[in-house]
């Protein structure tokens, strides 16, 4: 038998919950993948607000569901084999804790970990406007490996409705790891006359 590829899903408390739900969603539809799903309290108190569902909900899409102040996971350490980390939405908060290495709780320690063994970690940043310290752990965490993609969307598809435009983010994302993301969005291809 063949061994999954693992991904790290983590959420915070940032507005944009609907990105790290729809990322879970996809991955569990996709066999050779085995995801590692972690979430803060105010990503909690976030995912009720926004998407009116419960962390349970959330534990019955991913394959392995981590407290969060259980720095002892697998996850929490280099020798446990991923293909990376999402962080989907990424508060300020845990942006500044991975972008200084502060590993306070198995999300920003998990990033820390990805980092150091030199796989993908992605970040989803939501806030706006941006002050100099956002955009220095931005620069912080692209300086050490670390990929931004602040979930903007992009109008050239001319998506009409929100969901097409989570979907498009999301499929970009994850397309970044080598998952099947076939029918989630449209790669842009030029302007043909």
């Amino acid at each position: 038998m063949t061994q999954k590829k693992r991904l790290i899903i983590a959420m915070t408390g940032a507005t944009g919950a609907v990105y790290g739900v729809r990322m879970l969603q996809i991955l569990q539809a996709q066999e050779q993948w085995e995801t590692h799903f972690v979430i803060s309290s105010a990503g909690v108190v976030n995912l009720k607000h926004e998407m009116k569902m419960k962390r349970a909900d959330l534990v019955e899409l991913a394959d392995v569901a981590h407290g969060i102040n259980d720095i002892a996971a697998s996850i929490s350490s280099g020798g446990f084999k991923t293909e990376g980390m999402i962080i989907a939405p990424c508060s300020m908060k845990t942006l500044a804790a991975v972008a200084h290495g502060f590993g306070d709780n198995l999300i920003s320690r998990s990033a820390d970990v990805v980092l150091k063994e030199r796989r993908r970690l992605v970040v989803m940043p939501r806030e706006t406007p941006l002050n100099l310290v956002h955009i220095r752990n931005m620069a912080g965490v692209t300086e050490m490996g670390g990929i931004v993609f602040p979930p903007m969307p992009a109008f050239y598809n001319k998506s009409d409705s929100l969901t097409a435009m989570v979907n498009e983010t999301v499929g970009r994302i994850l397309d970044m790891f080598g998952v099947n993301v076939d029918g989630l969005y449209t790669p842009w291809e030029g302007i043909h006359k």
